[in-house]
């Protein structure tokens, strides 16, 4: 059996999943039916668990192997290589085997243990402005229900990097997994140069097929249009909180069928959240993110500037 030789490692909320849906139509790659296996990051465990919608990933991995054909999911947290192996049974002819676990980054493990299992895999890296990574964070939260929308977002985001029990599905790590510049350098101490590639949220946003034609060249695999108008997990809100809680308590949303989910999502909610100020952004880039940026530009010979606010 092939096993997997690239991984997407991160960053949370820098259009993993939109990435993940197109490789995953590319003949030459393989994608994982479950985007985030979280295999390797093995310093992050259900059994540390504290928030209910990390614990829900937390399913029966040996039951979902029994089927014939294994369902496309959005993350677990698997221990067991037999089964992480398991993943990529249905590989047939294609060069690419690959996942995208997000915590990848976050870990402090992940890169060494990634590096042991295939010392010559391809990592990719996508960074955002951590500003604006933290805010499409916190909207995912609201959205979800897992955030207050009466509290103002700066507020949520010091509560929170103040916390005491704090930790991956702890607390929401808006601030930490933001701060990219030792986790970029767990990769780049231990990985060869070649073997990373460090792309930018921006661009993917701003130009989606010369991204993804980048990653092509990367990793050595036919050039070709895959269609890239379609985005991924973009936070919506439901305008109606009578009818989140009542989603929230009897999961009615799970046995809505699709094309009339589809209706429903375009009835019911909003893209619209609680903006930041200029005000907002300047103060989380000083109180969170200045230094590390700085350090990041030092660590990858960059000009990030566009990251970087005024007082």
């Amino acid at each position: 059996m092939k096993k997997p030789n690239f991984f997407i490692v991160g960053a949370a909320k820098a259009g993993t999943t939109s990435l993940y849906s197109y490789l995953d139509k590319h003949p030459d790659v393989f994608m994982s039916p479950i985007k985030e296996p979280h295999y390797f990051s093995k310093d992050i465990r259900c059994s540390n668990f504290t928030q209910e919608g990390c614990r829900n990933a937390c399913f029966d991995i040996k039951e979902y192997l029994l089927s014939d054909k294994l369902e496309n999911k959005h993350i677990s947290f698997i221990d067991n290589i037999e089964d992480y192996l398991q993943l990529f049974r249905e590989v047939k002819n294609e060069d690419f085997l690959g996942e995208v676990s997000t915590g990848y980054l976050y870990s402090k493990v992940a890169a060494k243990e990634i590096y042991d299992f295939n010392p010559d895999a391809k990592i990719i890296i996508v960074l955002r402005n951590p500003v604006q990574r933290t805010y499409s964070h916190w909207k995912m939260n609201v959205a979800s229900g897992v955030e207050n929308i009466d509290i103002p977002v700066v507020q949520a985001i010091k509560k929170d990097y103040n916390s005491i029990n704090k930790g991956y599905c702890q607390s929401h790590l808006y601030i930490e997994l933001g701060q990219y510049s030792h986790q970029i350098k767990r990769y780049t101490d231990i990985f060869p140069k070649n073997n990373i590639k460090i792309l930018f949220f921006d661009d993917l946003k701003n130009d989606a097929d010369a991204f993804m034609s980048d990653i092509y060249k990367f990793l050595n695999i036919a050039q070709i249009d895959i269609g890239t108008s379609e985005k991924e997990n973009v936070s919506v809100m439901i305008k109606f909180q009578i009818l989140k809680n009542i989603n929230n308590k009897f999961g009615i949303s799970e046995l809505i069928p699709k094309k009339m989910k589809i209706f429903l999502k375009k009835l019911f909610t909003t893209t619209i959240f609680q903006k930041l100020t200029a005000e907002d952004k300047s103060s989380i880039y000083f109180n969170y993110f200045k230094k590390d940026v700085e350090q990041i530009e030092d660590l990858l010979n960059l000009n990030l500037s566009s990251w970087k606010y005024e007082k």
